[in-house]
């Protein structure tokens, strides 16, 4: 048919083209990106030995690389540059955009803080959903929940219908919002409640831990050097 699209071998869909001209690109074309990355994902300044030691290239190639990379990201369509600092580079903002940055994140919402009874109980609430305020309070051996409010106010929560017993009491359940604010894909990423007892008993046990105890000093009948023959079964004892 007239209409189809004919895919020649000059066009750009032409999957073995694609291939033929990436092979084609030389081995520093290869590495700009690669080093680009490095010096995204790194969070200190990497330096060119550094850089050239993991990939097993040369550091004079690998720093030319870096300035030809830093002069391409000068360019006024990237908001970022390459900066140089104590002997290694970095990716960061251009210092142009920097009141503009602070504008734009102070406009942002404040971080998310919760009182350790909100937290208690909106930890209840993600792993026992749907679950009641009765029940939850069971849970954290109170008397009421007055925690719920600020999980409501800022939408970690929200209701699930009523339950079908005595009373019809309010169902409570988590929200995408939730799921935004600790990261999660889905609520399968949440640990496991033996997982986060584990975790918990180790803090608990961290906590318990007393400080290690200075070393006393040898009292003062006691020779400052032993003679080299008591020494050896000495040190054995000390390793044991």
């Amino acid at each position: 048919m007239e209409d189809q699209i004919q895919v020649t071998e000059e066009s750009p869909l032409d999957a073995n083209q694609f291939v033929e001209e990436k092979a084609t690109l030389s081995e520093e074309d290869r590495l700009k990106p690669v080093i680009a990355a490095i010096l995204y994902v790194t969070p200190e300044p990497m330096s060119p030995i550094d850089i050239a030691r993991g990939l097993g290239r040369d550091p004079e190639l690998i720093e030319r690389l870096i300035n030809e990379l830093a002069a391409f990201y000068e360019e006024p369509a990237f908001g970022f540059q390459i900066h140089s600092k104590a002997g290694g580079f970095y990716f960061g903002t251009k210092p142009e955009f920097d009141e503009q940055l602070r504008q734009f994140f102070e406009s942002q919402k404040p971080a998310l803080k919760l009182s350790s009874a909100a937290l208690e109980t909106l930890c209840i609430i993600a792993y026992k959903q749907p679950v009641t305020a009765p029940e939850i309070a069971q849970i954290r051996g109170t008397q009421g929940v007055g925690s719920l409010k600020p999980l409501l106010d800022r939408r970690l929560i929200t209701t699930a219908g009523r339950k079908d017993v005595v009373g019809k009491p309010v169902l409570y359940k988590t929200t995408p919002e939730f799921l935004v604010q600790f990261g999660l894909k889905d609520l399968k990423e949440l640990p496991t409640l033996k997982e986060f007892e584990e975790l918990r008993r180790l803090a608990i046990e961290d906590d318990l831990v007393p400080p290690a105890e200075p070393i006393s000093p040898k009292p003062e009948t006691e020779p400052v050097e032993a003679p080299p023959a008591a020494a050896a079964p000495a040190s054995e004892t000390e390793s044991a």
